[in-house]
């Protein structure tokens, strides 16, 4: 029970930093339209969605619960945070930093969750190993978010990243996945790869890329908080 708190306020806390970073981001390059709503906030409640954060999860956990006995996958989403990108100089660039923002929180706080391990010497053994489990899923959950926010497909972050940096021409042909983009996310990086592998037919690209990258991010983020000599002498 205790895991299971601490895995889910690690969740919470990377979320809603995340999108709260997208918010500040957007003020502090002219658009001010998230802290006239309300959504400069570290109050989860104010990023849950009603279908993203509870009805799909929800659903997924019972359903996975019912049917296999366990729980394969999750995928969820927070209300996006408002941005009127036309209020920024540069609308497509703005809006890549915006974009940008939610991933760099996530891996900033991943750091954080490194540093804080520094204090266990310090601490009662039950207290240690409490505050050693929190930071493993904290790191866990920023690094997962962050990078799989990263990908280049419109509405995760990393879509409207690519929309600023590419020639005006692809870039309004990528920023018309925006519409239906999280339906390609939910098909392609989760149904898709567990209905293949009732057949026995591994295709999992996304899957497979976060296992390589998420050691080689956890060695940073221990190397970086200064727990080790360098990424490459990590077990992880």
């Amino acid at each position: 029970m205790t895991e299971l708190f601490l895995s889910l306020l690690a969740a919470i806390l990377a979320i809603t930093l995340h999108e709260a970073a997208h918010g500040y981001a957007a003020l502090a390059l002219g658009d001010d339209t998230a802290k006239r709503m309300g959504r400069l906030s570290l109050n989860p409640i104010a990023h849950i969605d009603r279908v993203g954060t509870i009805i799909l999860p929800g659903l997924l956990l019972v359903g996975q619960l019912l049917t296999i006995g366990r729980v394969s996958f999750m995928f969820g989403w927070a209300k996006p945070v408002p941005v009127a990108a036309e209020r920024f100089a540069n609308p497509r660039q703005g809006m890549a930093l915006v974009a940008l923002a939610g991933p760099a929180m996530n891996f900033f706080l991943a750091w954080l969750g490194g540093l804080s391990l520094h204090a266990t010497p310090y601490l009662d053994p039950r207290a240690a190993a409490m505050l050693g489990d929190f930071a493993g899923y904290f790191i866990l959950a920023n690094l997962v978010l962050g990078l799989f926010n990263l990908l280049p497909i419109p509405p995760l972050d990393g879509g409207r990243i690519m929309v600023g940096i590419l020639p005006l021409p692809l870039a309004r042909f990528w920023a018309g996945f925006e519409r239906g983009g999280i339906l390609l996310v939910l098909l392609f990086v989760f149904l898709l790869p567990q209905m293949l592998a009732h057949y026995g037919i591994v295709f999992d690209p996304v899957g497979q890329a976060l296992s390589q990258l998420m050691p080689w991010a956890a060695g940073w983020v221990l190397y970086l908080s200064g727990h080790t000599n360098g990424p490459d002498t990590l077990n992880v």
